[in-house]
């Protein structure tokens, strides 16, 4: 090394070696010392893009070229630091800023204000919808919830929960609408399902209304960011933050009977006031409803995942209600390592790489008359492999009463055709 450096002082003299240290510090660069007896002595010095278009914009004297600067007879040679990938030359050069700022976010940068930016898209769309409760014809109070404008009708979604008038368990039919900008609206309640908790709510506006956009919950995974956006506790245009703490989270983890139902997990926090409100991803759009927290513990709020939400809209749409098909059979979802822990417990266990577990039969149920079997692998439901309970319960969508083949694999790998006719499934299940 004190070799090294003799070499490059008498070579280039105090100034230049200060000259390349101040650059590298500058950008936080690496700098690299060719030692070799055998080669001229040169240092490559790893930078940052910005900087060294700052210098060669600065018109520095001794520039050669964007990757060369020469002091005296040494050359210094400058690399790329950052990962940022070559721009296309039809791209204008733009330096990476923050989304804040006005400008681009570099490739992959959130930038400062992600959130604030993600709520501004959403928040003038998100409603505070007030309920008057009564009891035999006296004012007790009010019930309050959060909901979101969908679309510029004036349709606006919410949870069915927030809508019931607590004192003698019905739907209200009106509801006192707040926008963000303060005015204010007499709602009607068009649907509402209270087995997944959804409900639409309805109003009029001679005047141009703040639409929310629905996104897609089928992607998301556990870590992504949130914002949860409501009312809670009176306390209009809240915005929260977090991640994405688990997916597919389903109805029974939670203690929850009846039907089968899925929620998005986050850290959020919401209190009362924020159901019905809006789950929003960093692209300002919605992906869930919130629906409630657990009251004994800290960042365990649950949402309605909005892919599960647009098809409700849908049946609405379609019917004025939802209609679920039941069939009766409790499924459990295979894997690969749950397939290889019941070939341990039972040889007799089917060959299969994947499948749908059916561990319980309802006696008389539409599967039970079907021929079902405890212990089944469905593998086809209506002519297609299936591997998620998921998948079967969107094939099925709102077929009540039309026969459905299935193909199972029972022990000792024998194949069993099956057709299972679909009946409505009971509200209160």
């Amino acid at each position: 090394m004190d070799h090294f450096l003799r070499k490059v002082s008498s070579t280039l003299g105090r100034k230049s070696i200060l000259r390349i240290i101040a650059i590298g510090a500058a950008s936080s660069g690496l700098l690299y010392l060719n030692n070799n007896p055998n080669s001229k002595a040169t240092v490559r010095l790893s930078t940052t893009a910005p900087l060294r278009e700052h210098l060669a914009f600065q018109g520095h004297p001794s520039f050669v070229s964007s990757y060369n600067w020469e002091f005296g007879n040494f050359p210094l040679f400058l690399s790329r630091a950052d990962p940022t990938p070559a721009i296309d030359n039809n791209i204008a050069n733009e330096a990476p800023v923050a989304v804040g700022d006005g400008g681009k976010p570099c490739c992959g940068c959130l930038g400062k204000d992600f959130i604030a930016n993600a709520a501004a898209k959403v928040a003038p769309a998100v409603v505070n919808l007030s309920v008057q409760r009564d009891f035999y014809g006296f004012a007790t109070g009010r019930s309050r919830c959060s909901g979101t404008i969908i679309d510029a009708d004036g349709t606006i979604l919410t949870c069915a929960h927030g809508l019931v008038d607590s004192q003698v368990r019905q739907l209200t039919t009106h509801v006192d609408v707040t926008l963000q900008d303060g005015r204010t609206f007499e709602g009607t309640v068009v649907n509402a399902d209270f087995h997944s908790d959804i409900a639409i709510v309805k109003i009029k506006s001679k005047t141009p209304l703040p639409t929310a956009k629905l996104g897609s919950s089928s992607k998301l995974r556990p870590g992504d960011w949130v914002i949860a956006m409501g009312c809670p506790l009176t306390l209009q245009n809240t915005v929260t933050a977090g991640i994405v703490s688990g997916v597919d989270r389903k109805s029974s983890d939670l203690g929850l009977g009846g039907m089968r139902r899925e929620y998005l997990q986050t850290d959020c926090a919401i209190n009362a006031g924020n159901s019905g409100g809006p789950l929003v991803n960093i692209d300002g759009e919605i992906i869930g409803v919130n629906i409630m927290k657990v009251a004994a513990a800290d960042g365990l709020s649950f949402s309605i995942p909005i892919d599960s939400v647009s098809k409700i809209i849908e049946h609405f749409k379609k019917r004025g209600r939802v209609i679920r098909p039941w069939l009766g059979l409790k499924m459990l979802d295979l894997n690969e390592l749950i397939i290889a822990q019941l070939k341990e417990r039972d040889d007799k266990f089917p060959d299969i790489e994947k499948g749908i577990l059916v561990p319980m039969v309802t006696p008389g149920s539409p599967g039970d008359r079907a021929g079902f079997r405890p212990g089944d692998v469905v593998i086809e439901f209506d002519g297609k492999p299936v591997e998620r309970i998921k998948e079967i319960i969107d094939i099925m969508d709102d077929r009540i009463g039309k026969a459905l083949d299935v193909v199972v694999k029972r022990a000792n790998n024998e194949v069993v055709k099956l057709s299972v006719i679909p009946e409505e499934a009971n509200p209160d299940m």
